[in-house]
């Protein structure tokens, strides 16, 4: 059974949450502050984090941190904080899908659905791929840079393999947002530009100087066939 840890220190939205994914089959576990959600994390190992920003204590975007550094489980931040900066730190920290409260329970399940379906899903018909010391298996869902195999997130996998099934098309922000099925659509094309950043610093030598995830100004992205 899929097992989804909710943290919030709200007990209405925990019990709400609770209540609709108990009864779309899921098991559920919830924590209260970021210190509980880090124990847990560490000794429930769920599939999926629904995460809030305004913690007591260790905040949410501390605990996406430090998940970040040692896990690739899907995060969806679900909080009251509404603004275009808090919502790309959240991107940027890691996070695969970002709602903003009041929220409507059911689309945070379909939302919750989509992230687990593209963390598990593979595809039959694709081989893997070898672009620039890149290689990308998408039927196990993995990624080695240089022959050192790498951690990504659903959605930064999700990019990537897409990039790298076509080396050298660019292909524009509005592309790859269809790519992820509309997550994070509320952040615009920034939040592409969010889940870029945060492959660069795992394929890249110097992030800050790309050579196999190139940005085509005023456009969108392409990955380089020979990097």
């Amino acid at each position: 059974m899929t097992h989804v840890l909710v943290v919030n220190d709200e007990p209405t939205i925990i019990e709400i949450v609770r209540d609709y994914l108990v009864d779309a089959g899921y098991r559920v576990s919830s924590a209260r502050s970021g210190e509980e959600a880090l124990r847990l994390v560490r000794s429930v190992v769920p599939d999926l984090i629904v995460l809030d920003l305004g913690l007591p204590g260790v905040d949410g975007l501390d605990v996406a941190r430090t998940v970040r550094r040692t896990s690739s489980v899907p995060i969806i931040v679900l909080t009251a904080r509404s603004d275009e900066t808090d919502r790309i730190v959240g991107l940027e920290l890691g996070a695969d899908d970002y709602m903003v409260k009041p929220f409507s329970p059911r689309e945070l399940l379909a939302r919750i659905r989509a992230v687990l379906r593209r963390s598990t899903s593979a595809a039959d018909d694709v081989r893997p791929v070898v672009v620039g010391g890149l290689a990308v298996d998408p039927q196990q869902r993995s990624v080695e840079v240089d022959g050192h195999p790498t951690q990504l997130t659903a959605t930064e996998f999700d990019l990537l393999a897409r990039m790298a099934s076509a080396p050298g098309r660019v292909f524009t922000r509005s592309q790859l947002m269809e790519v992820i099925h509309g997550v994070s659509v509320d952040a615009g094309a920034r939040a592409i530009d969010a889940h870029v950043k945060n492959l660069r610093r795992k394929i890249e030598v110097e992030p800050h100087r790309p050579r196999r995830l190139l940005t085509v100004h005023g456009v969108g992205y392409r990955l380089v066939a020979d990097a």
